[in-house]
Parts: C-alpha cells; structure tokens; sequence
C-alpha cells in the first residue's frame, strides 16, 4: 500500500537528486523546529547550497496527475511562515549569513517544476 509519507519520501529523493544533478549540495534533509506544545514548528525538506554559495531552502510538493490546483497551490501562506521561520532558527548560528533562497519543487504526476526563488522572507 502506498502511504502519503512514502509519496512524500520518494518526492524529497527525486527532487534532491534533481537539485545535485543541477549543481547543488545537500547541507540537510526534513530539517525540523519545534516551536512549543500549542504552536506548531517548522521544516524544511531540504537545505542545499548552490554553487554561488547562496543556501537553499527547498520546499518539495507532489500531487498525482490531475489533482486540484496542483503541487504549486498548496504551499499555502502558513506553510511559508513555517518554513521561515525553520530557515531562521537554521542560520541563527551561522556567521556570517550567506545568502539564502527560498525554492519549491513541484511533482504533478510525472512532471518536476523548480521554482526559484518562489517566496521571499517577507
């Protein structure tokens, strides 16, 4: 039987071996912040840093063929918070910063679509 965490898992292989194959380094993978017992956390599923040295954050989504609004729809304005708020606590103790993307990977059926650059801190 196929799990959404087992789509979910073999989405994050594809799209990482997509990145290295594009240039990119793999820092970490499914990086996670708890924020406490009553809100929740944030994750990343993959950190990568691409040749410029700008560190990566990459948000991977995968739908089968057909499904509504695609991949790309649901990274959805909360989602977003999550994940900058997990890149912020990531590069807390970093020094110095470098600079930093943030990139979703679509999967819709058999198609993978990189969005550089997809969202921004703000």
């Amino acid at each position: 039987m196929v799990t959404t965490r087992g789509i979910g898992d073999e989405a994050e292989r594809r799209a990482e071996a997509w990145l290295v194959r594009h240039g990119l380094v793999l820092v970490a993978r499914n990086y996670r912040v708890a924020r406490g017992p009553s809100a929740r956390g944030g994750e990343i599923d993959l950190v990568m840093r691409d040749a410029d040295g700008t560190l990566v954050f990459v948000e991977v989504r995968a739908r089968r063929a057909g499904d509504h609004a695609g991949a790309a729809a649901s990274v959805t304005g909360a989602k977003r918070r999550r994940i900058v708020f997990a890149a912020r606590h990531f590069i807390a103790a970093l020094a110095p910063v470098p600079p930093c993307r943030f990139d979703v990977i679509t999967i819709d059926g058999d198609e993978l679509d990189w969005l550089r650059g997809a969202f921004d801190a703000g």
